[in-house]
């Protein structure tokens, strides 16, 4: 069994519009490890989301292999959801007029928890996240970014071994985003996997320890934050966030 999670071999996916196709993910390879925090970054449009949704199994490949705990996703994504939860940024996916508490416990009999060890997890999850004012508020009543909180709470219920996070900061307030990155510092000292989105560098370089960059669906840079980090400064960049608008194709930086 190889030492990888997550295994992603000449992945492509193509979506056909009516007068044109247009490649989202153009051959990419790559491997995460057991325990590794890795940061996605890009442009928009580069790819970073197709390629989440097709590792949380939302998303068929175009062609390409891609495995999760050596589980193809393709034919054995009912065995890959037992182990892995997906945040996106956004309030999509949750039902408006039922409460938060409602929300979660449905999710988590998706998951088959049992109830008593279920209202448990509820309420720890909503004590960590900073938000058990809000276990009896409707969806509807809430803002931006305490929706995201409940997001963040959905994707933690089943204590996932991989946590993909697309955006996952987007509407936080910075108690919140506080909270989330001490949620990541702490999986990742439980050797759970995590793979993160964010358009905050700061955010991407402080927690992960490896960085793929993406752009018009090809990989341009997969490498350790510390040697991508001695990598920008020796090009005479400043911060990550140079280095990004340079690849993304500025030359003008």
């Amino acid at each position: 069994m190889c030492s990888s999670v997550i295994q992603v071999s000449n992945l492509k996916r193509i979506y056909e519009c009516k007068k044109s196709v247009i490649t989202a993910l153009d051959n990419i390879s790559f491997e995460i490890s057991k325990g590794e925090c890795v940061g996605l970054i890009g442009p928009n449009g580069a790819g970073k989301t197709t390629l989440i949704k097709i590792l949380s199994t939302f998303l068929l490949p175009s062609s390409g292999k891609v495995l999760i705990n050596d589980k193809n996703v393709v034919n054995e994504y009912k065995e890959i959801r037992n182990n892995i939860n997906y945040v996106y940024g956004g309030d999509r996916g949750l039902y408006w007029r039922l409460s938060v508490y409602d929300n979660l416990f449905f999710f988590g009999t998706l998951y088959k928890i049992k109830k008593n060890d279920l209202i448990k997890k509820i309420d720890k999850l909503l004590y960590d996240l900073n938000i058990e004012d809000l276990k009896f508020r409707l969806i509807e009543t809430l803002s931006k970014g305490q929706k995201q909180r409940i997001q963040i709470a959905r994707g933690l219920l089943n204590s996932p071994q991989i946590l993909l996070l697309d955006e996952p900061t987007i509407g936080l307030d910075p108690v919140g985003t506080k909270k989330l990155h001490d949620i990541i510092i702490k999986m990742k000292e439980q050797g759970r996997t995590i793979l993160i989105t964010s358009h905050y560098m700061n955010e991407i370089e402080n927690l992960c320890n490896k960085i793929i960059f993406i752009n018009n669906g090809k990989i341009i840079e997969n490498l350790p934050t510390k040697t991508l980090r001695e990598k920008y400064l020796s090009n005479g960049f400043n911060t990550l966030e140079e280095y990004f608008v340079y690849l993304s194709g500025d030359n003008n930086v």
